[in-house]
C-alpha cells in the first residue's frame, strides 16, 4: 500500500459536536491505541491548509539545511493564510518606527490570524503519538490560546473592561456569527431536505454555558440590588472568585466526561470513518516544539501592540472600544475556524460546525473567564464576573436563542438567518455606544467608592 501524502487532511479521529468518534473496528486492529484526538478547532482549521510540493526541498544535498526548508515550508507556507504573514514584521517595524498607533492595530490584527491557524497545526503535531484521551485533553486547553493571552496582557494593563468585551465577543461570535452562518451555509447547500446532527454533546453545552451564565448574571443582580457600594463592590467580588472556581471545577469534569466516563455515548457509525487514514507528522517533534514556542511568543508581542493601541484605534475610526473588543477582535481574531466550520457545513458535516461554534464558546466561557479572574485575583486585580447589564443580556439571549435553535437535532438556513439577525442586531448596538474607555474606567472607579449611578 502506498505511503500516505506527506500533509494528510483526513484523520482517524472525528469530532461529534465537541466530543470524539472512536475508531472503525478494521482501523483499531491497525492502528492500536496510540493515536491522537481531533477537535474540532483542529478539523475546521485544517481545511484552510494546504498540501506542501517538497520535490524541490528534497534535492537540497545539506541535511541539515533541507530538515530546515522542509519545516519552514510546512509552517509557514502550509497554510491559505500564508499571504498574511507579512503582516507580521510589518506590524513590528510599524510599532519601532512610531507609524499611526492604529495602523499597528491593525497590521496586529491581521498578523493574528495566520499565527492562531498555525498554533492550531502545530499544536496537532505535538500531540500525534499521545494516547486519543491526552490529546484531546491538550487540544481542549489550547485551543484559545490566542484570546488567553490577549486577555492576559490586557490583565497587565489594567484593562479589565477590554478582557471582559474580548471574551465576552469571542462567545457571542461563536454562537450567533459562526454558528448561524454555519446554518445558514448549510441549508443552501443542502436546499430541499434538512440537516440533522447529534444534539448530545451540544445539550452537554448548552448545560455549561447556563451555568456560566448563571456565575455571571448573579455579581450582576448583586450589585444592582444592593447598589453600588464598597460592601457590594467587594460582596461581588468575592462571589465571581468563589464562582470561578465553581466553573474551572466543572470544566475539568466536563473533560472527564467528554474523554473518560462517557466516550460511548459519542461514538461514530462505521460508515463515519471510512475513508479514514492515519496522520503522519510532517515534521519533528521538538521542531514543532520550537515553532510553537516561537509563534506562542510573537503572538504575545502582537497582542501587546493589539492591548496597547485599542483605544487609539476607536478615536481614529471614530469606533467604541465595547465594538472593536466585542465584535472586530474576536471576528479576525477566529477567522481561521470560523471560515473552516462555514465550509464543513456546506460540506453537510454539520456536526464539526457545531463542535467549533459550541466547543468554542463553551471553552471560553467555563475555561478562559475564569482563569483570567484567578489571575486577577493573584496579581492583585480586582476583576469580578459583572460584564454590566447590556453586556449580560445580549448573553443571555444569545444562548437561549441558540438553545431553541438546535433543541430538535435538525437545521435549515432560516434558522442560521435568524441568529445571524441577532448578531447583526447586537452588533449595531455596540456600534451606536460612543461610551470612551476612559469614561468607562471612571464610572468603575465612582462605583467602587460608593457614589451612587444617580449622582454620576
Amino acid at each position: 500500500m502506498a505511503a500516505p501524502p506527506i500533509q494528510q487532511e483526513t484523520a482517524p479521529w472525528l469530532l461529534e459536536n465537541g466530543s470524539y468518534k472512536v475508531l472503525t473496528k478494521e482501523a483499531r486492529q491497525g492502528h492500536g491505541h496510540s493515536h491522537h484526538g481531533r477537535t474540532a478547532h483542529n478539523m475546521s482549521s485544517s481545511s484552510l491548509r494546504k498540501k506542501s510540493d517538497l520535490t524541490l526541498v528534497s534535492k537540497v544535498q545539506c541535511g541539515l539545511l533541507r530538515s530546515f526548508l522542509t519545516n519552514l515550508q510546512e509552517v509557514i507556507l502550509g497554510t491559505k493564510l500564508s499571504i498574511l504573514f507579512p503582516a507580521i514584521p510589518l506590524a513590528i517595524v510599524a510599532n519601532y518606527c512610531n507609524f499611526g498607533r492604529p495602523w499597528i492595530f491593525a497590521l496586529s490584527l491581521l498578523a493574528l490570524m495566520p499565527l492562531a491557524e498555525r498554533v492550531s497545526f502545530l499544536t496537532e503535531l505535538m500531540i500525534l503519538g499521545f494516547l486519543r484521551a491526552v490529546g484531546g485533553l491538550l487540544n481542549a486547553t489550547c485551543g484559545n490560546a490566542t484570546e488567553l493571552i490577549i486577555a492576559i496582557f490586557a490583565l497587565c494593563q489594567n484593562k479589565i473592561d477590554v478582557v471582559k468585551y474580548s471574551l465576552l465577543g469571542s462567545i457571542l461570535s461563536n454562537l450567533l456569527l459562526v454558528l448561524g452562518t454555519s446554518l445558514f451555509c448549510g441549508g443552501l447547500g443542502t436546499l430541499g431536505k434538512q440537516q440533522k446532527y447529534d444534539r448530545r454533546q451540544a445539550d452537554v453545552n448548552m448545560l455549561l454555558l447556563f451555568l456560566g451564565l448563571l456565575c455571571q448574571l448573579l455579581p450582576l443582580l448583586f450589585r444592582v440590588a444592593g447598589g453600588y457600594t464598597t460592601v457590594t463592590t467587594v460582596a461581588a467580588l468575592q462571589l465571581s472568585r468563589a464562582s470561578s472556581i465553581v466553573m474551572l471545577v466543572a470544566y475539568v469534569v466536563y473533560i472527564v466526561f467528554q474523554l473518560w466516563t462517557h466516550r460511548q455515548l459519542f461514538e461514530a457509525d462505521e460508515e463515519a470513518g471510512e475513508g479514514q487514514e492515519e496522520e503522519t507528522p510532517v515534521i519533528g517533534f521538538w521542531s514543532g516544539f520550537v515553532w510553537l514556542v516561537g509563534m506562542t511568543i510573537v503572538i504575545a508581542l502582537l497582542s501587546e501592540y493589539v492591548v496597547a493601541t485599542i483605544e487609539d484605534a476607536s478615536n481614529s475610526w471614530g469606533l467604541s472600544v465595547s465594538f472593536i473588543s466585542i465584535i472586530l477582535l474576536p471576528i479576525v481574531g477566529n477567522a481561521a475556524e470560523h471560515a473552516g466550520a462555514i465550509i464543513f457545513a456546506f460540506k453537510d458535516k454539520l456536526d464539526i460546525s457545531l463542535g467549533v461554534a459550541l466547543g468554542s464558546s463553551c471553552q471560553i466561557s467555563m475555561f478562559v473567564i475564569p482563569v483570567c479572574v484567578i489571575v486577577a485575583w493573584i496579581a492583585g486585580i480586582d476583576m469580578d464576573l459583572n460584564f454590566n447589564t447590556v453586556e449580560t443580556g445580549c448573553l443571555a439571549v444569545a444562548i437561549i436563542t441558540t438553545a431553541f435553535t438546535l433543541q430538535d437535532g435538525t437545521s435549515n438556513y432560516l434558522k442560521g438567518l435568524i441568529l445571524l439577525l441577532c448578531y447583526v442586531v447586537i452588533g449595531a448596538c455596540f456600534f451606536v455606544t460612543t461610551t470612551p474607555l476612559s469614561k468607562i474606567i471612571l464610572y468603575c472607579h465612582l462605583g467602587i467608592l460608593g457614589i451612587p449611578s444617580r449622582v454620576r
